[in-house]
């Protein structure tokens, strides 16, 4: 693969990124569009789907499995993709499904089956989903494949003109090799999030040798992250998984460390380096590192952990990483942090440019669409918290409520 950290961006001509797509003005509801709660008659497991904004009748959002999710978490992350969507100039509203189960327990995929057969009529017609927070897109596509339905972005797949070529161009899309050994559609969300955290450097006039990163969380974003970073010659020097924090102040072999990986994202202890340090998981937020990459589940950054962090950025790998109350706390501290439907919205942004026929199945063409994108945003919101002392998020809340043209129909070759 073509170098992926793309050297040192010229910010002055990332400006002139494509032109953007026509959208429907961002609707500011208080309230989403729809809730849907659904009880699996088996398990007992319950799920939801929250569809925040509808565009053109579609609206676009992955779908998680986590024990303890609730309806409270669905809906900020259906808005959440309502920021995205509108952020990123995509002609669709936002939403997400979710499901409280363990992803990790042999009926899992049961459950899976069965919350979808019950979504069915929107699945069908109106929402495109994807992996998300315990449920792989692997996952995904073989629950559709038995469905009858295809592929996970079925809803918008109907609506070609040839719908058998389309999908034959978004697999080629999501299955085209990269370097690593992985994936196109697994790794263009977690190299977004790089660049953000690169361009975050760039800002402060800092090369990606000198920076430091912390990563909580190493499973599809956050390990793709941790990748496209260490190419990029940044130190990674702390992550994290469900079993706890690995340390090593010179960096980390990350390639290494990835090969360790199991299933859901958890390294194999028993195969570590001897001069990699093992810690309790929560010191990854209190690192010593230039930024922050909560890459695991929502709500990580908290009032109560908030001052632990150290890091001159947080990035959100993560969807709804930071709470409110936590992130005015970093504020006040001039910890600024670049929010999740900016810094973690190449993956979805990506699958709908391969929906649009903007990008096709070669990895050169995806990576530098999205790469001059990321950079162009985030200089813009770095800029706006340095000069004027503007959020991030707020900064990005008013691209996102900025109305442009409605849209009638997406057209999808």
């Amino acid at each position: 693969m073509q170098n992926p950290a793309g050297g040192t961006p010229d910010l002055t001509a990332t400006a002139t990124a494509a032109p953007a797509l026509p959208i429907a003005p961002a609707a500011l509801r208080p309230q989403p569009y729809m809730r849907l709660h659904w009880t699996d008659s088996v398990t007992g497991a319950v799920g939801y789907l929250v569809v925040h904004t509808l565009r053109a009748g579609l609206a676009t959002g992955g779908t998680r499995m986590r024990a303890g999710c609730t309806l409270t978490e669905v809906e900020d992350l259906a808005r959440g993709m309502a920021n995205k969507t509108a952020t990123f100039d995509l002609p669709i509203g936002g939403a997400k499904g979710g499901i409280d189960f363990d992803p990790k327990d042999p009926r899992a995929l049961g459950v899976l089956e069965r919350f979808c057969e019950a979504m069915r009529p929107w699945i069908d017609a109106h929402w495109v989903t994807a992996e998300d927070l315990g449920v792989p897109q692997h996952l995904i596509d073989e629950v559709f494949e038995k469905l009858g339905l295809g592929q996970s972005y079925h809803a918008a797949i109907r609506r070609a003109a040839d719908p058998a070529a389309t999908l034959e161009r978004v697999r080629a899309g999501l299955n085209a090799a990269v370097d690593g050994g992985f994936l196109l559609g697994d790794v263009i969300g977690g190299y977004g999030v790089a660049h953000a955290c690169l361009a975050a450097a760039v800002s402060w006039g800092r090369s990606p040798a000198d920076t430091t990163v912390a990563i909580q969380g190493i499973g599809t974003m956050g390990g793709a992250a941790a990748h496209y970073l260490h190419e990029a010659g940044m130190r990674v020097t702390t992550l994290a998984d469900a079993a706890g924090t690995l340390h090593r102040a010179d960096g980390l072999d990350v390639p290494a460390l990835l090969a360790l990986r199991d299933g859901y994202g958890e390294i194999d202890r028993s195969r570590l380096p001897a001069d990699v340090e093992q810690l309790p998981r929560a010191a990854v937020l209190a690192a010593e590192v230039d930024i922050l990459v909560p890459a695991a589940i929502s709500y990580a950054i908290t009032p109560d952990n908030s001052y632990d962090v150290r890091a001159k950025v947080v990035v959100e790998a993560a969807n709804a990483a930071t709470t409110p109350e936590a992130e005015a706390m970093l504020a006040a501290r001039g910890i600024p942090v670049l929010p999740d439907f900016v810094a973690n919205a190449g993956a979805v942004a990506w699958a709908w440019w391969l929906l649009l026929g903007l990008v096709d199945a070669d990895p050169e063409n995806s990576f530098d669409r999205l790469r001059t994108i990321m950079h162009s945003k985030v200089a813009l919101l770095l800029a706006a918290w340095t000069d004027q002392g503007v959020t991030p998020r707020d900064t990005g809340h008013r691209w996102a409520d900025e109305p442009g043209p409605a849209v009638t129909a997406v057209v999808i070759p």
